[in-house]
């Protein structure tokens, strides 16, 4: 009863914590690792010995897997130099980095030791880094890095912890730890591939989403299991079959499954996360105890604590720059056609905050071991320092060095053309079915996608102070479907409909009113007007096509045929080769498609203020 009520207060004050942190404005891991240090010395707070089994095998798995899933495999592989330069290169450096400070230090503490706590503090955390990473919205290319040197380079670190302490026991030769680092990578990889094969046969029999989503929540321990038992890595073998698995999902899966999964496994991951952080916090007292009764002098305890938090953050730095412009030297990033300024550098390598990996590899540390409670102060106060000043920090950085976020409406014009160039094959594949419709079935669904396609369109820009199309569609449709419920829960009261029923229905309207609150959500919001976004490809029409031009609103442009008409139009278009004005497809009588059909003229611009996209009519691609 006891652990019951804790692990329900355990739950209680995280999501208590980060509620306060949304409303302060604080990243919720650095709150509640202050909350979990306070309650420490709060009467009656029980005392957290976090195990090391308990995390390795009970938190990282499932962790690992939420992140692997939901990383792009395309952005992953676009990446993979600078990932594999951080999660294996930089690891070992700083491990002995690391290690040679704390041996100068504390020259009792021998080299293999001192190494294996080098490890130890050595791998980033994803939980941390991306967690303040998209809060803060830094670059994409930023935030891929970060999670993949993070989903790799726990294995470097257990792999070398492990080879450090059998050194200081037994003594290893390099050709061991070669072959040891070898099958723990490879084999790691190739136990994760044989995870994926068998879990993607057993989805593709599998089409009850309840059935889908139990076999998601055994995959990481199954994965994990496997490769530990074959002595091989499990933290690679999560992540290999996480990342394909998230990239086959839209084809081995329904899609009430990859829904339901991605649902359940963001949930897992936010209580997790937030719980991690809180148990690190749990940690200080019985940590700052036991290093009172070391036989280390209090001032080289402090040195040497505050001097590896220092050398953990220098030596990324160090890593990064030289890997950067010496190894790496990336090509033009895709969003912006060039290469990504020193700016980016130097906050990937100010986003090296260490987490709950750190603590628990620390843990792993034999007990007998001489100068334990050492070891583990320095590993609480590089992942306590680390969170604290880089985390508090790193956006006060990204904001003095200019580093630009991801702007809502560049992904907006990407949206809006990926949709347009999807429905363009679904209306071939239309085209294709028999015609036989006596119904008028196929024209509905032509509008149908047509109205998607307009919504999305709609979010890029829309006349100042007038409500879009969309927008008053779903403020329309909300307001019914909350009448139309209100009317099911009366029939429902009277107990003369079956309950199945009752919630079938309710169901349906749930699911329309959940589509409508996305497109709403995604749709709010103050961002600056779109900038020139190349999606996809690009053709010769756009090649050749004159540029755009760029409009304000004192140029007072109008749809001259919707002023004879009397009407109102959504936003504006120009075509570049003739220069007429006119509406949008969002507007009630089309003129700019009109254009096309009327002249062929190709490609046409936003005559929006502030925006300079252009659109090909014949390939469906934006420029």
């Amino acid at each position: 009863m006891e652990i019951a009520l804790f692990l329900v207060a355990l739950v209680v004050v995280v999501l208590a914590g980060t509620a306060l942190a949304d409303r302060v404005g604080l990243p919720a891991p650095l709150l509640l690792i202050a909350i979990g240090v306070v309650g420490t010395f709060v009467p009656h707070v029980p005392e957290v010995h976090l195990e090391a089994e308990v995390v390795l095998l009970g938190l990282l798995p499932p962790l690992l897997y939420a992140a692997a899933i939901q990383t792009s495999l395309v952005d992953f592989n676009a990446n993979r130099r600078t990932i594999g330069l951080l999660s294996v290169g930089l690891v070992v450096f700083t491990a002995f980095g690391v290690g040679a400070i704390v041996h100068l230090i504390v020259p009792s503490i021998s080299w293999p030791i001192a190494i294996a706590i080098g490890a130890v503090v050595a791998p980033p955390d994803a939980v941390a880094a991306t967690a303040i990473a998209r809060s803060i919205g830094l670059p994409r290319r930023v935030v891929t890095i970060l999670e993949g040197e993070s989903l790799l380079n726990d294995a470097t670190a257990l792999v070398s912890l492990r080879t450090a302490l059998a050194a200081a026991s037994v003594g290893v030769h390099t050709l061991e730890v070669g072959v040891d680092f070898l099958w723990a990578s490879l084999g790691g990889a190739a136990l994760g591939f044989v995870v994926f094969v068998v879990v993607a046969k057993l989805r593709k029999l599998v089409t009850d989403p309840l059935m889908d989503t139990a076999i998601s929540l055994v995959t990481p321990f199954a994965a994990y299991l496997l490769a530990e038992e074959l002595e091989s890595s499990g933290v690679i073998s999560v992540v290999v079959a996480g990342l394909l698995l998230g990239h086959k999902a839209p084809i081995i899966q329904t899609a009430q499954s990859r829904i339901a999964e991605r649902i359940n496994w963001r949930t897992i991951a936010f209580l997790l996360e937030n719980t991690v952080f809180l148990l690190i916090g749990l940690q200080a007292r019985w940590i700052l105890e036991g290093v009172a009764d070391s036989e280390i002098a209090p001032g080289r305890i402090a040195a040497v604590c505050a001097a590896s938090l220092a050398a953990a953050i220098v030596l990324r730095m160090v890593w990064v720059f030289a890997a950067r412009y010496a190894l790496v030297r990336p090509g033009p990033d895709p969003a912006t056609g060039h290469a990504p300024p020193w700016q980016y550098t130097f906050i990937l390598g100010w986003a090296g905050m260490r987490g709950v990996v750190t603590l628990a590899a620390a843990f792993v540390i034999p007990e007998e071991t001489e100068h334990r409670e050492v070891l583990l102060l320095i590993a609480f106060t590089v992942v306590a320092g680390t969170l604290f000043i880089q985390g508090l920090s790193l956006p006060w950085v990204a904001r003095r060095l200019r580093v630009p976020s991801p702007d809502p409406l560049d992904d907006a014009l990407a949206r809006a053309a990926l949709l347009q160039q999807a429905s363009k094959a679904g209306f071939i594949a239309l085209d294709e079915l028999d015609h036989d419709d006596p119904h008028g079935v196929y024209d509905l669904i032509r509008q149908r996608v047509d109205q998607r396609n307009f919504a999305a369109w709609e979010q890029l820009s829309t006349t100042q102070g007038q409500e879009s199309p969309s927008d008053l569609y779903a403020r329309a449709r909300l307001a019914m479907i909350d009448a139309e419920r209100q009317k099911v829960l009366k029939v429902r009261s009277t107990g003369t409909v079956p309950s199945d029923v009752v919630r079938e229905v309710l169901a349906i309207l749930d699911v329309e009113e959940s589509m409508l609150d996305i497109a709403t959500a995604e749709a709010d919001g103050d961002a600056p007007r779109a900038r020139r976004v190349v999606v996809g490809r690009s053709c010769d029409h756009l090649d050749t096509a004159g540029p755009a031009v760029a409009f304000t609103a004192e140029d007072g442009l109008t749809c001259q045929q919707c002023v004879e008409l009397g009407s109102h139009w959504v936003s504006l278009r120009r075509c570049l080769a003739c220069g007429n004005v006119a509406c949008c497809d969002s507007s009630p009588h089309r003129h700019a498609t009109e254009h096309f059909h009327d002249t062929t003229h190709p490609v046409m611009q936003s005559a929006q203020p502030g925006e300079d996209w252009r659109w090909c009519y014949v390939h469906h691609l934006t420029g």
